[in-house]
């Protein structure tokens, strides 16, 4: 009897928070926002939209696009963390947000991006993109090229802080996808993570404190960026991760930071409650083997750049395929790192994910001899 009753309270307890679960599907919506959308990280798949596609000023969550380009500058091995930075005149008489740089003052590249995730420092802003660019305006145009490579057709940058503009525009959907991209670099979470820290220590001490308020209150939280001027309101995209599951969320004009942040918990709240990560391969996994004309050695590993995840509804019963694309003529010299091919998760026959396979390890092009011998050994055996 009593195994009947522990049996029967957890039917209760489980039914309650099924129909809790579906209830809170249902009630989610953001018509006190202009609009959000809700993504998982990994495969970029919509979860929750709601006037996603909208044009709308994405104030200072621009950011997160001055951000991609820093760290691909960085990742490609044309900036270096430990760079020091100038500060310009114009870079220094940025207003808004801003860390006070003076006209030649040096920083690290790495302060500035502090600066810039931590404090939203438009200043730190500025001095980075004349850094890599030469000016802001050229660099600004570098943004609007990459976020063409993304097919992001509701989004124009004309400058690189989100202070307003005419034309400066984004939508939910396109944010996300720029967080996406940005958060391939996991270094960046250490700084968008952090909720306060210092610089110029050593002379006069500058405390910065994170304007996203989310990552000491929502649990998994560690980004990604927020936006606030008049025109656009409160505006935040924010991720988390638990478990294996990363999402993100993204909400434009909300009236206060209060209902910014209530309203992305509770996006990020469905998400974690009716959805699951399964992850196929992980990051580093070697998938294939493949053959590296005139290379040394002629054969190589390769391997995922990233894990290979999907993300679907709790208790959902579907069926995979995986399938491994290797490029037809992969001809040394290669780097390592370099993309030679892709694997694509299929559910139900439709492509849900894709992840990009590189070469393991540098492979060099062959000595002549080497050639030689192998050209002779094919057409000996071949006769």
């Amino acid at each position: 009897m009593c195994e009947l009753k522990k049996l029967l309270h957890l039917f209760c307890f489980s039914l309650f928070f099924c129909i809790f679960s579906q209830a809170g599907a249902a009630e989610l919506n953001l018509d006190k926002v202009k609009s959000g959308i809700l993504v998982d990280a990994d495969s970029g798949v919509v979860l929750f939209e709601q006037n996603s596609k909208d044009q709308l000023p994405p104030a200072s969550m621009t950011k997160i696009g001055t951000l991609l380009l820093i760290m691909e500058e960085i990742d490609q091995g044309r900036l270096k963390w430990e760079d020091e930075v100038t500060t310009s005149d114009t870079a220094a008489g940025m207003g808004g947000s801003q860390i006070y740089l003076k006209q030649g003052e040096k920083m690290t590249v790495r302060e500035m991006v502090k600066a810039i995730s931590i404090a939203s420092a438009n200043d730190a802003s500025v001095a980075m993109a004349e850094h890599i660019s030469g000016s802001e305006e050229a660099f600004v145009e570098k943004m609007n090229d990459r976020i063409g490579l993304l097919d992001l057709k509701n989004t124009h940058f004309k400058n690189v802080t989100g202070l307003p503009e005419d034309g400066h525009l984004s939508s939910a959907h396109d944010m996300a996808i720029l967080a996406k991209e940005l958060l391939k670099y996991e270094e960046i979470t250490e700084f968008t993570g952090t909720y306060d820290d210092y610089l110029r220590q050593d002379t006069d001490p500058f405390w910065l404190v994170n304007t996203n308020k989310m990552i000491k209150s929502y649990p998994g939280a560690d980004g990604l960026k927020t936006g606030y001027t008049s025109e656009a309101k409160y505006c935040l995209t924010a991720t988390a991760k638990r478990g294996d599951m990363r999402l993100i969320s993204v909400i434009f004009g909300a009236e206060s930071s209060k209902e910014r942040n209530q309203l992305s918990a509770e996006m990020l709240n469905y998400g974690f409650t009716n959805y699951v990560t399964k992850t196929f391969n992980q990051q580093g996994e070697t998938i294939a083997e493949a053959a590296a004309d005139k290379g040394s050695p002629e054969k190589i590993d390769v391997v995922l750049s990233h894990s290979l995840k999907v993300i679907e509804k709790k208790n959902e019963s579907a069926d995979y395929q995986r399938k491994v694309s290797i490029k037809k003529n992969v001809k040394a010299p290669l780097k390592k790192g370099e993309a030679i091919g892709h694997v694509s998760v299929y559910k139900n026959g439709k492509e849900i994910s894709r992840g990009a396979l590189i070469s393991k390890e540098d492979i060099k092009r062959a000595k002549w001899s080497a050639l030689f011998t192998r050209t002779w050994k094919k057409s000996f055996f071949a006769n």
